[in-house]
This record gives C-alpha cells, structure tokens and sequence, in this order.
C-alpha cells in the first residue's frame, strides 16, 4: 500500500479489499460495542463488488448492523441498474446476510414522491461508515454535474436525503432519476472511504483535486466535507 497525494493506491483489488474490510470492521465493531448497533452505507458500481464479498464473510455480529444505499437509481429492484440488487447479490450473504437491509426505491413516479419514505425508513442517525465510489465525470453518490437538484444534494445542513435529476451521458446511460445521501449526511459518517479505479478514474480523481466549480466536479465537495477521507485506488 502506498500514498501519492493523498490517494491511497493499492496493488490490487484483492488486497484492497482486505485492508478496507478490516477498517470497517473494527468500525462496526465499536459502534456495537458502544451502541449495541452499527449502521453503515453503500454504494453501487463494479468497483466495491471485492470489498462486499470480503466483508460478507467477516465476523461482524451483523444482525445488530443496518445497510442502507449511499444512493439509487429510480428502478425496482431486480432490474436493470438496481444498486438494491446489487448490494444484495454482493454483500448481503454469507455471514452479512444475517443484517437488516434498508433500500431507497419505492414504487412512486419519481424519486422526489419517495423522499419521505426513504427518510422514514433510513433514519436521521450517523453512519459509523460509509463506502463511495467515483465516476470519470467527476460525480461521487448521485451527485452529478450539473445535475437538476445539485445544491439539495450538497447541502451539509437539512435533510440526508434528496432527489436528483442528472444529465443526460455516457455515464448516467438512461438512468436520470436518483436518491441520494447528502453531503451533510456523509460528513457526519464516522468513516468515510472513496474507491476508485483503473487510469480514467484516477485521472479524473486528479483533476478534481485541483481548484474548479464544485458543479463541474461534485466530488470536489466531498474532499471538503471529509478531508479525513480515505480515498483508495486500485489499477
């Protein structure tokens, strides 16, 4: 494992995946000590898919652990695009299986019907950690650029949640409508870890370190809320 401006590069991802586990591990493990409950959050993408089935097998009392969505694409589960069915087919299993799960999608039109439900169901407590990955466009959670409903979802004070409605790209495909956690909502997670990888993602992960319009890069926010932030990559 090694440092370069403050990106964590790791030699692979199996080794990724270990090392992290191991962080979110001890982390659900003092807030169930602490607590008797932990709560942690979780993002969709191929990225993170190592991770979630390294931590799956953990000897985590899960069953004392709520796993929400860091943020979902407006589709039923089951379906094309679903990070609800993708959570479930990677980390909720083997040993995690035995955890509560808590998803963002409800059978309303569009993701702003939906907030309330959402929030009724996720709750306003911390998360003890979150897991974040990054697109080549700039965006971390759903927080597109440019996208209708940005400063909601940037927002450190109000609500965790809020609807989003991105424009359209190569990255977004058909999936424009979103949920997501907020800014404020991820600054007070206890620990907050971004991965990312391959060339184009690292690229852009650079260029958004440098100085520019928070609504060209969102995740340039992200460094701001948490400069605590363990950022991870992995060729």
């Amino acid at each position: 494992m090694a440092s370069e401006g403050g990106l964590i590069e790791f030699p692979s991802t199996g080794v990724a995946a270990q090392r992290l586990a191991d962080l979110i591990e001890a982390q659900l493990g003092r807030a169930i000590a602490e607590r008797g409950a932990a709560r942690l959050a979780v993002s969709g993408g191929s990225t993170p898919a190592p991770l979630y089935r390294e931590l799956a097998t953990r000897d985590i009392r899960w069953d004392e652990v709520t796993v929400a969505l860091v943020d979902e694409r407006w589709v039923p589960p089951g379906t094309d695009g679903s990070n609800e069915t993708f959570v479930r087919d990677t980390l909720m299993r083997d040993r995690a299986a035995a955890a509560t799960f808590v998803g963002l999608w409800s059978d309303v039109a569009t993701p702003a019907e939906g907030l309330q439900d959402a929030a009724d169901c996720v709750g306003w407590e911390p998360f003890d950690a979150i897991v974040l990955g990054m697109g080549a466009d700039g965006h971390t959670a759903s927080w597109f650029p440019h996208a209708e409903g940005l400063a909601d979802a940037l927002a450190i004070d109000g609500p965790h949640l809020a609807a989003v409605r991105a424009k359209s790209s190569k990255v977004t495909g058909a999936f424009l409508d979103r949920m997501t956690l907020t800014a404020g909502a991820i600054k007070a997670a206890g620990l907050a870890l971004l991965l990312i990888g391959g060339d184009e993602k690292r690229a852009a992960y650079e260029a958004a370190r440098t100085p520019g319009p928070v609504e060209d890069a969102p995740v340039r926010a992200l460094f701001a809320a948490r400069p605590d932030l363990w950022a991870c990559w992995t060729p």
